[in-house]
């Protein structure tokens, strides 16, 4: 719920803290939020994040505290949750669930009464029934006063206190469209009178209440998903765990009980708990979550293990280490916590726009009203209300709202069509720009698999051979001997009446009829006094140079034979990391694995820049020292220890074939875990940011030009004056324009 840490400044201790906060509907209420946070005694720096709805807070406690910050944003009408318990942590997500269901609901209705609105202003037959004006009032005030009642109510509580938002323009425009269609529906004789037609406005009061609907209801759905991975990250804990005490007597405690020193009991298949060291019994551990990977390592006495961790089929005790927010899973969750939390530059943009574009338009419209009440002769007064009725109404926000959320929407639907999944604009916007890529290997560059390559034999093969190590690596729980029997499966059977017995860290013997034969590394083979003859030394230094692991098959006299097995590169990866070096890409490499690894899979595929045994915190702080040099980074991985780093990068692509985590962390997803898609992706990324320029670029010249005409700058030279249906008509195709601007996307290449 919220995040803190301690930091000393001067001669006074600050703490810093994230809580949600609430009430926000546009990112000018972020800034407008982060402002007041920002005037309030005590606070150092304050950080809010539209995109996450989180606000970071550095304050020193003995001047205020999250109490005073929670009132001081309750006075201009939003809010933040300093509760951190469970509970409210519930609390707030069913809060969130229930918003974005309503706000779904909302949109649809809008939605349905909208359509009929624009079909019969379209259509002059229509427009001319005598009870057209009644019908359309009836389907547009459910959209402007029930489904659209949060503008209005967002624009009240901002004049309230002397700002303005988009909820302001929106309120402004349709209400303003809306009373103007009213009053020429019930009183028509006023226009009459005068000469004109009174025109009606219902269906650009509803359309503009719909587009916005839409734009929010996209918006929600994005930023709903940046919780997720926290959560599944933080899902890597269990809440229970079995505590050993004094006389061998076991408890079930919750995990926030835990603290240093005492011994904790992790049975097959449980994950653990917290940070510590094994201090009786053994079993293997899956930490790709940590290490990135595949093969489960074998914990023995004085072996460290880690929160989030996987216990596979042996149970161990451990005394606990480091326990809450001290363990490295912690860490990792407050890595990408802190790097999800900061600003994108489209959120900034918006928040620039949001802060001038509106007070701007409301300024345009008084004067212009005011410059034909002074100006306008016989007509001023009516003149007058037209132009600010028009100016209102051509300045509608619609282009603006569909400009980003269009392209983003067809350059994710055209990348997914190429197995790219691309989750928001920010990577978009900084993916031209890369110029460095870093790939961890296993998954990524690798299959991510342990497989079989070659079986030698260096005796005649037989039947009986392969029914005797098939039978033998199937009692074994070594996740290599899981390579060997599936390789072998097909191919031999099990044999009954097998003696095993697991020679830890090194393999396994058995025996049968008599016979002793052994599955392990040199070592092991070498410790039973068995001769390992010149050409049996040769292929294992063929294969130990190809960075594969090598085991040994013999009985109590002579290798049988030996067997290598890899992690396969991936045919697509070579191609793929030459065609981001002709792009003129530097290409790294970060791998947790060993550096003879590294160095045969950096040959094979061409990287030229490569690290090894690299944790999860190094690779984030190496893309950090990158960043610091001016480059522009995007981090490729497929696991839970990438999750940071990705986070960490400027653009994080993730494997679809890799962990949940690193998925959700990432904001592209290759779906097929083709490297060749890469580069790809950062061409299309080059397209569909290019088409989102294009479509601001002419929103932003359509109400250069549409607000003047719309104010009647013409008409001192011409007699020009924009009447409010060709302004609602304008609006309505710059909509148009953008969404048909968006849609050339599907057909570029």
């Amino acid at each position: 719920m919220a995040t803190a840490n301690k930091i000393i400044t001067g001669n006074n201790t600050t703490t810093h803290k994230t809580f949600p906060v609430l009430n926000m509907s546009c990112a000018s209420c972020a800034a407008s939020s982060e402002n007041v946070l920002k005037m309030q005694p005590g606070v150092v720096q304050a950080s809010v994040n539209y995109g996450n709805g989180q606000a970071q807070i550095e304050f020193v406690p003995s001047l205020t505290d999250a109490h005073q910050l929670k009132a001081a944003l309750q006075k201009v009408g939003y809010d933040l949750m300093i509760d951190e318990s469970e509970d409210a942590k519930e609390s707030l997500e069913n809060l969130q669930q229930a918003h974005f269901k309503a706000l779904k609901r909302k949109t649809v209705c809008a939605t349905v009464l909208s359509v009929p609105l624009l079909v019969i202003a379209m259509i002059p037959a229509l427009m001319e029934w005598r009870y057209a004006n009644y019908l359309m009032w009836a389907l547009a005030t459910p959209v402007v006063l029930i489904f659209g009642r949060q503008f209005f109510i967002g624009a009240y509580k901002q004049a309230k206190h002397n700002s303005a938002n988009m909820d302001t323009l929106v309120a402004l425009s349709a209400g303003i469209a809306y009373i103007f269609s009213l009053f020429n529906t019930l009183f028509p004789e006023f226009w009459h009178s005068r000469g004109m037609h009174p025109h009606v406005y219902f269906e650009t009061a509803a359309v503009v209440i719909t587009f916005v609907l839409f734009g929010k209801l996209l918006e929600e759905k994005a930023k709903g998903s940046t919780s997720s991975s926290i959560k599944k990250l933080m899902g890597l804990q269990p809440k229970m765990v079995t505590v050993v005490h004094e006389g061998g007597h076991q408890m079930e405690m919750p995990i926030a009980s835990i603290h240093p020193g005492q011994v904790i009991l992790v049975k097959p298949g449980e994950k653990i708990a917290v940070d510590g060291a094994v201090i009786s019994g053994e079993s293997y551990v899956d930490e790709s979550m940590i290490s990135g990977e595949p093969l489960p390592l074998l914990k023995k006495t004085g072996e460290k293990v880690f929160a989030g961790t996987i216990n596979q089929k042996g149970s161990f005790q451990f005394s606990a280490e480091k326990v809450g927010g001290e363990t490295l899973l912690a860490q990792i969750i407050k890595m990408v916590q802190d790097a999800q939390g900061s600003k994108a530059p489209v959120q900034k943009l918006v928040d620039k726009i949001a802060g001038i574009f509106v007070p701007v338009v409301m300024l345009i419209a008084l004067l212009a009203a005011t410059g034909w009440f002074i100006f306008g002769g016989e007509n001023a007064m009516t003149q007058g209300f037209l132009a600010l009725v028009t100016v209102l109404v051509i300045a509608c926000p619609c282009a603006l709202g569909l400009a980003t959320p269009t392209a983003i929407m067809v350059g994710i639907g055209k990348a997914a069509s190429e197995g790219i999944l691309i989750k928001d604009a920010q990577s978009l916007e900084d993916a031209r720009k890369v110029n460095t890529v870093i790939l961890d290997k296993t998954g990524t560059i690798t299959e991510g698999n342990p497989t079989v390559d070659q079986l030698h034999w260096f005796v005649p093969q037989t039947s009986s051979g392969l029914n005797i190590l098939f039978s033998i690596e199937s009692a074994s729980e070594h996740p290599l001997a899981g390579a060997v029997t599936s390789y072998l499966k097909n191919k031999a059977e099990q044999l009954s009446g097998i003696g095993i017995e697991n020679i830890s860290g090194q393999g396994i013997r058995g025996i049968y009829l008599d016979d002793t034969y052994y599955i392990g590394n040199e070592t092991l083979i070498r410790s039973k006094g068995i001769i390992i003859a010149a050409d049996v030394e040769n292929w294992l230094k063929e294969h130990l140079n190809r960075a594969q692991t090598v085991i040994l098959f013999t009985n109590s006299q002579q290798v049988l034979a030996t067997i290598a097995i890899s992690d396969q590169i991936k045919p697509s990866s070579a191609k793929a990391i030459a065609d981001l070096q002709r792009q003129g890409i530097e290409v790294h490499m970060l791998t947790g694995d060993n550096l003879q690894t590294a160095e045969a899979v950096a040959k094979q595929t061409g990287i030229t820049h490569f690290l090894a045994g690299m944790l999860p915190a190094d690779k984030a702080f190496f893309i950090k020292k990158l960043q610091t040099n001016g480059k522009i980074v995007a981090m490729v991985g497929d696991g839970i220890n990438d999750s940071n780093a990705l986070a960490q990068a400027d653009v994080s692509i993730a494997m679809g074939k890799g962990s949940d985590i690193a998925m959700d962390v990432a904001k592209m997803t290759i779906i097929s875990s083709d490297l060749g898609k890469i580069p790809l992706a950062i061409h299309l990324s080059k397209l569909t940011v290019t088409t989102l320029h294009q479509n601001l670029f002419w929103a932003f010249i359509y109400n250069i030009i549409g607000i003047p005409l719309a104010a009647g700058v013409l008409y001192p030279v011409n007699g020009f004056l924009l009447n409010p249906m060709i302004a609602g008509a304008a609006m309505a195709l710059s909509s148009v324009s953008v969404v048909v601007n968006s849609l050339r996307l599907k057909w570029k290449k």
